[in-house]
């Protein structure tokens, strides 16, 4: 089982491309934990805004009654891939990875599953 710092300090050196990684609360839109980063990209910021994002696809969920769980949301931009991943252990109830990723250094799919064991090994 790993902490929350060890597993973010493992995303930053396993997963190739990452530029940032946060641990998010999306009841409060607070950060429970960063790695990386820097002047082009607030994590506290970027854990804020994609709070709202997760609150949207739940609510919107919720709406058309789909009984199914959120595994992870993909923004693609130009330059970089923005994962969320919602974890789902009994202690994280409300928590989600946040990962930026340079899209011409990373593999999507191996980040996708870097970060599926990086969850499973998470203790919160």
């Amino acid at each position: 089982m790993a902490n929350t710092q060890t597993a973010l300090k493992e995303a930053m050196t396993s997963i190739e491309g990452t530029l940032g990684v946060a641990l998010v609360d999306y009841s409060s839109g607070m950060a429970l934990g960063t790695l990386g980063g820097g002047k082009e990209l607030d994590l506290t910021v970027a854990a804020a805004g994609n709070t709202d994002v997760v609150r949207a696809k739940v609510r919107t969920m919720e709406q058309l009654g789909l009984k199914d769980s959120i595994e992870d949301i993909l923004i693609t931009l130009g330059s970089q891939y923005h994962l969320i991943r919602l974890l789902k252990g009994r202690n994280s109830q409300g928590l989600f990875l946040y990962m930026a990723l340079d899209k011409n250094r990373a593999n999507l799919a191996m980040a996708r599953h870097q970060l599926r064991r990086i969850e499973a090994d998470l203790e919160v």
